[in-house]
This record gives structure tokens, C-alpha cells and sequence, in this order.
């Protein structure tokens, strides 16, 4: 199955710190889905990359098509919160993921 990269781009490099309320609230939304997503098998791993210049976040699916891959970052709650986070998601054309053995 093909593996996408979807990188969630925050509205500002200091978004991880100085975050608001409403924005804390989004997020909190945003790892409920993703742990949703993770729990149904279409999510490989997610979390908080600490990149020095601005941190952001990262999931690696594995779904049928591209069209997939942005039907679940477009419903987001980050997305739809409408705080001026984006993603932009790359195909892995030659990612290979390890599942648990059985």
C-alpha cells in the first residue's frame, strides 16, 4: 500500500510555545484524530518533530491514493480550526513500513 508523508505546517515558528487557548484546544482535537487514525491502521507513527527553527508536526500513512491522504489532513481539527496551519504531503514511493508479527 502506498505511504505518504503529511508535514502539518504551523501558522508561526513559535507556534509550539506561545500557543493561545483556542489553539491549545485545536490541538488537543488534532491528537485525539490522529490517535483515531492510528487506531484504525492507516497511521503508521505522528507526533511533534522539535525542529531548532520551528517545531511541526509529522504522520506517516499508508492508504490507496493521494486523494486519501488529503481527505484525512483536510478534516483535521487543525485544519479546521482555521488557525493558519497547512499540510503538504509527499508520496514515499519507495517507503516500506514493519508491522507487528502476528
Amino acid at each position: 500500500m502506498p505511504a505518504f508523508f503529511c508535514k502539518l505546517v504551523p501558522p508561526r515558528a513559535s507556534f509550539a510555545q506561545d500557543m493561545s487557548p483556542e489553539e491549545a484546544q485545536a490541538m488537543q482535537a488534532h491528537g485525539v484524530y490522529w490517535r483515531g487514525l492510528l487506531a484504525g491502521g492507516k497511521v503508521v507513527v505522528f507526533g511533534l518533530v522539535g525542529d531548532p527553527r520551528g517545531a511541526f508536526g509529522v504522520g506517516i500513512i499508508e492508504v490507496d491514493d493521494p486523494t486519501e491522504a488529503k481527505r484525512m489532513t483536510d478534516e483535521d481539527p487543525a485544519i479546521l480550526a482555521g488557525h493558519g496551519h497547512h499540510y503538504e504531503i509527499h508520496p514515499m514511493p519507495f517507503g516500506a513500513v514493519s508491522r507487528p508479527k502476528a
